[in-house]
């Protein structure tokens, strides 16, 4: 198994073991928040049932409030009608009487038809002597409660003015405080949830709690709130008697919400700095990839120097001497051909100096080489195709001959010694376009981009670096693009490079 493959599989490995992570810390995370929730709401219910029960109260009172209210009408009604008894010439007075002196709770006053005082009963007896006490108590009555009349003759009447006695406001002030104390319960609840208390519609704020005020007092956003409120949890209705209904809105708290999202914030936060972790390892790595490329190229070189200087002087000697000509010419190509290699070699690392040179020229002369040094059952082609005004580019030749020769001997591998490889030169938008098809064995798709990985080879022998060092060559160097154009298993290859003209 080669790097490549390895790493490719410990690729797959972490890729599942962090899936498995993550999803378990989302299932765990959302197993406490579930947890949490069920919590939230069992306490809401608690406190609703509490508030319920307190709002129960409220409505108890109130009830007995209006009994007495009533009671005390009639009071002052049964105190009308014994005044009006008083005035008749009747046998049987007790009865009237009695009535008149049980009333020691509901202050009234007597008027004439003239609306003059003509008695009053149950107010304070230091100042009932007092005309102007009087008359402010007269005015207070009038504006409560409409008089009763008391025609005691015909043609003549009194009017009876009453307002409500101390224990009736003793009671109505209880009445008030657990009102107050009720809308309190609701504004601070033990829940600790956000809640808006209403009237009757539904849109009137009577008290909140856990909520921004800035946001209760901007209406779009509170009918907003309102709104997502009742979607959230069906608002719980208070009965306060007597008609009157009102509305405690609640959602989940803002605690729990942001439990609930943390774990995905959290997620994002940590694959972000994984993202850069990865891009600063990656580009350090490639550094130090690179370093050791060029140290390896440059000492290849370097090593290729000494024993290339040697065999050039053997050749000149070899020159001097009887023999065969033809050998000594082949020997020197092959000199010059190392030569060619060390130049490269020498060049990677440092920028090479481009010059402007005839791209089909080059390409011929890189074929015309490998068919030389080739099996007679491979077919070399290299054709133009449309109108090409021109094929010259800015390269370096013995770079730019090395990816021609390392694609080409890929191919030839590809096709077990048998075949055709065919080259095709074309000019679009200003572009140099060079296709380079076999009709080998074809490269699956998935591995498509990783042919120009560094390691990545499907031979026994090799170290995997040829189409990678294309790549480098052809981007880093020209400024231009290689990739698989297309591929197909048992069809063939075909690379294209494309270089700025």
């Amino acid at each position: 198994m080669s790097i490549y493959q390895k790493k490719q599989r410990w690729k797959w490995w972490l890729a599942a073991g962090a899936t498995l992570i993550v999803l378990a810390s989302l299932w765990y995370s959302q197993q406490i928040v579930q947890k949490i929730s069920i919590e939230e709401k069992e306490k809401v219910k608690l406190w609703a049932g509490a508030v319920q029960k307190k709002a129960n109260l409220v409505k108890t009172t109130n009830e007995l409030f209006t009994k007495i209210k009533a009671e005390e009408r009639k009071k002052a009604e049964l105190y009308a009608e014994a005044t009006k008894e008083l005035t008749k010439d009747v046998a049987d007075l007790g009865f009237s009487l009695r009535v008149l002196q049980d009333n020691t709770t509901v202050p009234v006053i007597l008027t004439s038809n003239e609306d003059k005082i003509v008695s009053s009963r149950n107010l304070d007896s230091v100042k009932q002597k007092d005309p102007v006490y009087l008359a402010a108590q007269l005015t207070e009555m009038k504006s409560l409660y409409k008089p009763i009349e008391i025609e005691y003759a015909p043609g003549k009447k009194n009017y009876l003015y009453y307002k409500n006695s101390q224990v009736f406001y003793q009671i109505k002030l209880v009445f008030d405080s657990l009102i107050k104390s009720f809308i309190s319960e609701v504004a601070i609840n033990s829940a600790s949830v956000p809640v808006l208390y209403t009237d009757s519609t539904q849109q009137n704020i009577i008290a909140f709690g856990k909520i921004d005020s800035q946001a209760v007092a901007n209406p779009t956003k509170l009918a907003a709130m309102l709104q997502s409120m009742k979607q959230s949890s069906p608002p719980i209705e208070i009965n306060l008697g007597g008609g009157i209904k009102n509305y405690i809105f609640y959602e989940e708290s803002y605690t729990l919400k942001q439990l609930r999202y943390y774990p995905f914030v959290q997620l994002l936060i940590i694959t972000f700095f994984l993202l850069i972790a990865y891009t600063l390892f990656s580009t350090a790595r490639n550094s130090e990839q690179n370093l050791m490329f060029v140290g390896m190229s440059k000492e290849t070189a370097h090593q290729l120097g000494t024993p290339l200087s040697s065999l050039m002087a053997w050749i000149e000697h070899l020159k001097e001497t009887t023999l065969d000509p033809s050998i000594v010419h082949e020997m020197n190509r092959d000199v010059v051909r190392l030569q060619t290699i060390t130049d490269r070699f020498s060049k990677i690392g440092s920028q090479p100096t481009l010059t402007t040179e005839n791209v089909f020229t080059t390409l011929e002369h890189a074929l015309d080489y490998l068919k030389q040094r080739s099996s007679k059952n491979i077919n070399f082609i290299l054709k133009r195709e449309g109108t090409i005004a021109s094929t010259d580019a800015l390269i370096c030749v013995p770079l730019f001959e090395w990816v021609i020769e390392n694609i080409c001997k890929n191919a030839i591998d590809a096709m077990d010694g048998k075949g055709t490889i065919t080259v095709t030169i074309q000019n679009q938008n200003h572009k140099l376009i060079i296709d380079i098809a076999d009709t080998g064995k074809g490269i699956a798709k998935s591995k498509l981009k990783a042919v120009f990985e560094p390691g990545y080879t499907t031979k026994q022998r090799g170290w995997g670096m040829g189409l990678s060092l294309c790549k480098r060559i052809i981007e880093n160097y020209h400024n231009g693009k290689i990739f698989v154009k297309q591929s197909e298993i048992g069809k063939g290859t075909t690379f294209r490079i494309t270089l700025g003209v």
